[in-house]
């Protein structure tokens, strides 16, 4: 009576072994990444795993190894489209080699020590920080845990650490030059650039480029590169006389657009030209049909896990920088 009051027994890797018929070491490596086991042993042993209902226990075997196969996704502005699916990207390769994601969202106003007590708490195996994501501290304290990092779109210069920043001087010059090429006579820049690494190096490549051409911008200086800034700043344009407008992101330009679009009709094109930077899912929307620079999410999420885990193999290897490619993508608004 008593047994059955303490409900059914774990199933544990013993289990496992005998119904697959193998010892309880070929379980273990069948269920380590990259390990050494044969085809024919691993899938006998997932059969009866599948069948008994086993699931490893990751975390016991991290106290085990002294390591986890978790690794920290540390990130802020989760309320841009863009984040959300540079997240998602990076989680789904992070699942595919067999690691698991741990998002720990982050701000300004967050405590570093607690982020870092997170992290080092559940014995990460590496840490992925996503651009904008604060603050430096976070990296510093990890990279002299000697917890393998890689840094997307940020610009500190850490020893050990290594980064995949996007092309954000060519996206500053195809913004340029395409909107002069479309007639744009006073053209302008729309950013944040004192939060915001990659915000800085797309205005300034834009406003290089559009001297290079003849042309002298206007820059429109933000607190926060969000909706509601764009929303707020776009009140101004009409009587400015800029025709021509570069945002930083393309949460920015959707609410540029959804401002200058007030009393509108749906079909009509904003009246001014605008190009946005990301191509968020909702740059394609009917509402918006917004011209934008491409940053692809799948490349960026591939190169980081490659570096994380190169990283975790060498880590005294000198800090590397990478970079991925931006394509100009041309719908109504310019």
């Amino acid at each position: 009576m008593a047994d059955r009051d303490k409900g059914p027994r774990k199933v544990t890797s013993f289990d496992v072994a005998r119904v697959a018929g193998v010892s309880r070491a070929a379980v273990s490596r069948a269920f380590t990444p990259d390990a050494s086991v044969s085809p024919k042993t691993r899938e006998k042993v997932y059969q009866a795993a599948k069948e008994l209902g086993y699931r490893v226990n990751y975390l016991a075997r991290s106290l085990t190894n002294k390591r986890s196969d978790l690794v920290g996704l540390v990130a802020a502005g989760l309320d841009n489209p863009f984040r959300t699916l540079q997240i998602e990207h990076l989680a789904r390769v992070l699942l595919a080699r067999n690691f698991r994601p741990i998002l720990l969202p982050t701000s300004p106003e967050a405590d570093t020590s607690t982020v870092i007590g997170q992290l080092l708490h559940y014995a990460v195996s590496g840490v992925i920080v996503t651009s904008d994501a604060p603050p430096t501290e976070i990296c510093e304290q990890c990279a002299a845990e000697g917890v393998p990092i890689v840094l997307i779109n940020k610009g500190n210069d850490i020893p050990f650490v290594d980064r995949i920043i996007s092309d954000d001087r060519m996206a500053g010059h195809l913004a340029a030059s395409h909107l002069i090429d479309c007639g744009v006579r006073k053209p302008a820049v729309m950013a944040a650039p004192a939060i915001s690494y990659t915000a800085r190096r797309r205005s300034e490549a834009f406003v290089a480029r559009c001297k290079q051409l003849g042309v002298e911008p206007e820059f429109l200086h933000l607190k926060i590169n969000d909706y509601r800034s764009g929303y707020d700043a776009a009140a101004g344009l009409a009587a400015s006389g800029i025709d021509g407008l570069f945002c930083a992101n393309d949460y920015l330009a959707c609410g540029v657009i959804d401002r200058v679009m007030q009393g509108r009709g749906r079909d009509d094109a904003p009246p001014l030209s605008i190009i946005g930077h990301d191509d968020i899912p909702q740059a394609s929307w009917t509402a918006y049909d917004l011209t934008t620079i491409r940053q692809p999410c799948d490349v960026q999420a591939e190169k980081t896990v490659d570096l994380l885990m190169s990283r975790m193999a060498e880590p005294d290897l000198t800090a590397r920088v990478e970079f991925t490619p931006v394509t100009l993508i041309r719908r109504r608004t310019a």
